[in-house]
């Protein structure tokens, strides 16, 4: 099965559910997206609401995968920094692949889109900012970013859960 993707889809009314219903079950299954299981999408729904609005604005931009069967099963956003100085580079935020089709490469398919993407759209880095404490960062290396920064404990899961943040970054020139 391959992805389909689309850079800034419309953004529906449905896609927005269906987008809320993904990260709801991502987070749910373990994922590292913003939130700690177990939410429900009422939870969910405000946090996606600021991100929508990112996205309204064109300030940010959507990327989405598509399986086969015309359901996203992957997203991320690319985040503008908001700051001039910083305007020649973007973050990743929310990267997200439906927990059902995790390790079929779909999440390597969805970062080398958005290096390809970053490419075209003449930037000349991302940044991915990954929890600590679950090996994401070996991921992001596979896919060729690189640790840059480390913030220890910046990421309070729990009262005596607290993991680093850990500051990512490809450069695309």
């Amino acid at each position: 099965m391959t992805l389909r993707f689309v850079l800034d889809p419309e953004l529906t009314a449905a896609l927005r559910q269906r987008l809320v219903t993904l990260w709801t079950e991502v987070t749910n299954a373990g994922g590292a997206v913003g939130f700690v299981a177990p939410v429900t999408e009422e939870q969910v729904l405000p946090v996606a609401q600021d991100a929508f609005a990112g996205i309204d604005s064109g300030l940010d931009r959507l990327l989405v995968g598509y399986a086969d069967t015309g359901e996203p099963v992957a997203f991320l956003i690319f985040a503008s920094n908001r700051f001039a100085l910083k305007e020649h580079w973007r973050v990743l935020k929310r990267v997200m692949v439906h927990p059902d089709r995790q390790g079929t490469g779909y999440g390597a398919a969805l970062m080398g889109e958005a290096e390809r993407l970053g490419r075209k759209l003449g930037l000349e880095a991302l940044q991915v900012t990954v929890r600590g404490g679950l090996n994401l960062e070996r991921f992001y290396e596979r896919c060729g970013y690189r640790e840059v920064g480390r913030l220890p404990g910046a990421l309070r899961l729990a009262p005596d859960d607290d993991r680093d943040e850990i500051l990512m970054w490809l450069p695309l020139v």
